[in-house]
């Protein structure tokens, strides 16, 4: 007798889905909180990492007093923040603390539910792998944010912007997969015939996924380089169409990683293309008129990228305020979970 069921029934599917879609939420939200913790410079603020035990915070003036201590032998209140308060440490404690807790929630509220299902037989037996897997990453994604923290804690108080882009990439990966089994249940069994499709439709959205992805990595080495302080200009960059200072490092691969002028611009030519080619998309949509869900699919993915636009313009030209580079941050998620729902929804039609 197998220990799974070869396919999970309607009650289990739905349990499952509700499950799936808190654990995408909370992704969501900790994808965000994590770009408010690193706009608002709280990184670093926690200089040490205990898995078990910092899920509780400081709770008397004493606790508060020795993290702080720990905090002033730190690169960053050294060389940044030196002279800040006690009042000013909490400000930014928090914004960590937040994040390292939704880390943690986030964690058991994938594993017990997963246990409970696996205990109760509610998965089918490739779900339950896939899951598994899924488990796995989450557990990478803790130990490559503390990577990330540790270049920070070193000489130069400043988190690499490659260990940074690794940590935003992979919790996308961690949010596309989840996203894509919930996807999986919710539209399984629908009876709809498979609807037909222009041939290379699926291709063109295979490769929309592909740059949006790109772009959004991209906008982590813009943030880990604080790169959108720069050139606050646009369409233009200062008085020049292509940054000046864009290849002064050698050698040349180094400016599309290192270089701020080339970060920010790679990432605006990146968007553009992103904007165009979904504008593209849908006009071919709008003359081929696939199956209605399709259509509709495509029609919030051009409305999403078009505020996404707006946003990252508006984002550069403010300087990099919290409240719309944190907006930005969402409109990125949104565009990529409308994207996979596209592939999803192409996924079986009939070309």
């Amino acid at each position: 007798m197998s220990r799974f069921p070869e396919q999970m029934d309607p009650r289990a599917r739905r349990q499952v889905a509700l499950w799936l879609l808190l654990c995408c939420s909370m992704i969501f939200a900790m994808v965000i909180l994590g770009g408010v913790t690193r706009l608002t410079g709280s990184g670093l603020s926690m200089v040490e990492w205990d898995p078990i035990f910092g899920v509780v915070p400081p709770l008397d003036q004493a606790a508060w007093e020795e993290v702080f201590a720990k905090y002033r032998q730190s690169p960053e209140y050294l060389k940044v923040n030196v002279g800040m308060d006690l009042h000013g440490f909490k400000s930014i404690y928090w914004f960590e603390y937040s994040h390292r807790l939704l880390g943690r929630t986030i964690g058991t509220v994938f594993l017990l539910p997963l246990l409970y299902f696996l205990w109760r037989r509610r998965l089918s037996a490739r779900l339950a792998a896939r899951l598994g897997f899924a488990f796995v990453l989450g557990g990478l994604q803790g130990l490559l944010g503390w990577y990330m923290v540790k270049s920070g804690l070193v000489d130069n108080p400043h988190v690499s912007q490659y260990r940074l882009t690794a940590h935003l990439s992979l919790a996308l990966v961690i949010y596309a997969y989840l996203l894509w089994l919930l996807y999986d249940l919710v539209f399984a069994d629908r009876g709809d015939p498979p609807a037909n499709a222009t041939p290379g439709l699926k291709k063109a959205a295979m490769l929309l996924l592909a740059l949006v992805a790109t772009t959004i990595v991209s906008g982590g080495f813009v943030a880990g380089l604080k790169a959108g302080h720069a050139y606050n200009t646009f369409p233009k960059m200062g008085d020049h169409w292509l940054p000046p200072a864009g290849w002064i490092l050698q050698p040349g691969w180094r400016n599309l990683f290192e270089n701020i002028a080339t970060v920010q611009f790679d990432h605006r030519v990146l968007a553009t293309l992103t904007f165009t080619s979904v504008l593209l998309f849908w006009l071919w949509c709008w003359r081929q008129r696939p199956a209605p869900a399709v259509r509709t699919t495509t029609h919030l993915l051009m409305l999403m990228v078009g505020v996404q636009v707006a946003l990252g313009i508006s984002t550069l030209l403010q300087h990099v305020p919290v409240a719309l580079a944190s907006l930005h941050q969402t409109g990125a998620l949104l565009v990529l979970t409308l994207t996979l729902l596209l592939n999803h929804r192409l996924r079986n039609t009939q070309e």
